[in-house]
């Protein structure tokens, strides 16, 4: 990866992406791996995340289990585009924004606790705006869990392994927990004690839950959480396929196995304004790259014939951890 020459950088960014150590010194347990001091580890992880290559040390979570969350879009006039982007931007449940090519041109996923904070974002967007918003609600996820290979070949996925996730293991104070672990651990070394003095635990316990809940496939994901632009994937496609909820019970998972493709899910449509279900993205080197992995998904059996565009994304305006917690503690 031309992005990232530093062959111990690479390392960092490719191989703690997930499976990061839940330990009290994870930094150091880096560093004896890597076979360089703690402090280097550290420097490195922070430089690059002051340098845009990361957005932080953390979680994601399983969707709409620990909180509640969609994807919408709104159709902004070119002379209100910023404008709107700011006020969406602006909202605290909003994690990420994009620009996409289509008339539904601003792209944005709404988190929160539950689906009436959600439900009361799009309204106060709606009304802020003056703009009709599209409410595109998760029905099944084949592929979720985004990661970026840095030094296995061309394909940018990183397969996740499928787990149930167990919402029984869910504990009093998890929420407090699982925001702060979204917002990010501190580049310290031994960052679980300072998060778990800023909550208020002690460090044991806190260690505990955090193994408890990647168990139980709430956590879906931690470790280092790159900025793909960043590291050279600047071809960002959103494919939507026009295909029944049958058919896609089999072209789901067929179509998440694809090279290139880094998410995959069905979304519930909006009648008469957008009848897609099927949703894939492509991330690629290059626009030329992320159409041949299109062409090739398009070409697969369960695909073939289906109607789909592909939405370029041409610019990000925010791109944060999910909101959980009614009122959020953020890691510095």
């Amino acid at each position: 990866m031309k992005n990232v020459a530093d062959p111990i950088d690479r390392h960092l960014l490719d191989k703690w992406q997930r499976d990061f150590p839940i330990v009290p010194q994870p930094f150091a347990d880096l560093a004896a791996q890597l076979e360089i001091e703690e402090d280097e580890v550290i420097e490195r992880l922070e430089r690059m995340r002051k340098s845009g290559r990361i957005t932080r040390v953390g979680a994601t979570c399983a969707p709409n289990t620990v909180s509640a969350s969609t994807l919408a879009a709104v159709a902004a006039p070119a002379e209100r585009l910023e404008e709107v982007a700011a006020l969406i931007g602006a909202q605290p449940g909003v994690n990420h924004s994009y620009e996409r090519e289509d008339h539904w041109n601003l792209w944005f996923v709404a988190t929160g606790p539950d689906r009436a904070f959600v439900d009361s974002t799009l309204t106060r967007i709606e009304a802020q705006s003056g703009l009709r918003v599209m409410d595109l609600r998760l029905e099944r996820p084949f592929n979720v869990d985004l990661g970026f290979r840095l030094n296995g070949g061309d394909a940018p996925g990183i397969p996740p392994t499928p787990r149930i996730v167990n919402l029984e293991a869910l504990r009093p104070g998890d929420s407090e927990l699982l925001q702060a672990l979204t917002q990010g651990l501190p580049i310290v070394a031994s960052p679980f004690a300072v998060l778990s003095a800023r909550l208020g635990r002690q460090e044991d316990e806190v260690l505990a839950r955090v193994q408890s809940l990647i168990d139980a496939g709430i956590i879906s994901r931690f470790g280092v959480i790159v900025r793909h632009r960043a590291l050279g994937w600047r071809a960002n496609a959103m494919v939507v396929w026009d295909l029944p909820s049958d058919r896609i019970t089999r072209a789901g998972p067929v179509l998440a196995d694809q090279p290139g493709v880094t998410l995959c899910y069905e979304r519930r449509p909006v009648a008469g304004m957008w009848p897609y279900r099927l949703y894939s993205m492509i991330h690629a080197r290059s626009r030329l790259e992320a159409l041949k992995h299109l062409a090739n998904a398009a070409s697969l059996p369960e695909l073939k014939g289906v109607p789909h565009k592909a939405l370029f994304s041409t610019r990000c305006f925010k791109q944060t951890g999910a909101m959980i917690a009614a009122k959020p503690e953020v890691a510095a």
